[in-house]
């Protein structure tokens, strides 16, 4: 398969009820930007592939969590293993943990897809180094859906220097970010377990975005995208 026809699409051929699934994800609201951030459902994710090069690997795992009200809600959390082909290499099973056996009889990846659409809906989504999950999970989604799935990401690798530039002086990766408040993740690398630890990293940003009069969703939008820019001059 060329490696970049996620760009110009696929023949996809959904069923009845799966072209159904889509037509109601389409068709769910676009959140309020305007209100405040603690209010909105965000939807915090974590991928999990056979690689890093965001043309020609593939995305083998999504996990991710709800946040609302300043909290985690667990029971409002997903996971799934896509169904591979072929395994991925053993080094790559290493750092994941998903074996090959798992990957080869993971879930069918158009509903693993089409479930993921439906617990997230049209919340913001939220990730640390978020591009890499966003086209992680545009490539499938264009390749198994034909959706062009191009939603809102709060990158709190960026949003986190933005609202504490102090700590970001000697605070990088997510690993020294979320030691640095304390946060335990005992399965890293585990999609779910990072979002998971994504998240609560999400609600101390929250918590001082709230503290220097940063409410509405597009607040922090904003913040990410400016500390972006700023740090790409």
């Amino acid at each position: 398969m060329n490696p970049f026809s996620w760009l110009f699409g696929n023949r996809v051929l959904l069923q009845g009820k799966q072209r159904e699934q889509l037509q109601s994800w389409r068709a769910v609201a676009e959140p309020d930007l305007s209100l405040p951030h603690a209010e909105v459902r965000h939807v915090v994710v974590d991928v999990e592939s056979s690689g890093l090069n965001t043309s020609t690997d593939h995305l083998i795992a999504i996990g991710a969590v709800a946040v609302k009200n300043l909290r985690i809600e667990l029971q409002d959390s997903f996971y799934a293993v896509l169904r591979q082909k072929d395994p991925s290499t053993h080094e790559n099973i290493l750092i994941h943990r998903i074996g090959g056996t798992e990957q080869t009889e993971g879930e069918e990846p158009v509903d693993a897809l089409l479930r993921f659409l439906a617990f997230a809906g049209k919340a913001p989504l939220v990730g640390f180094h978020s591009p890499f999950d966003e086209i992680m999970i545009r490539r499938a989604m264009r390749q198994y859906l034909n959706e062009s799935f191009r939603r809102k990401w709060i990158d709190l690798a960026w949003l986190a220097p933005a609202i504490l530039p102090v700590l970001a002086v000697e605070t990088q990766g997510l690993d020294e970010w979320v030691a640095r408040f304390g946060i335990v993740n005992t399965l890293r690398h585990n999609a779910l377990a990072d979002a998971i630890a994504t998240a609560q990293l999400f609600l101390v940003l929250q918590d001082h975005a709230r503290h220097a009069g940063k409410e509405p969703v597009r607040d922090l939008l904003d913040l990410a995208r400016g500390q972006q820019w700023l740090g790409q001059r």
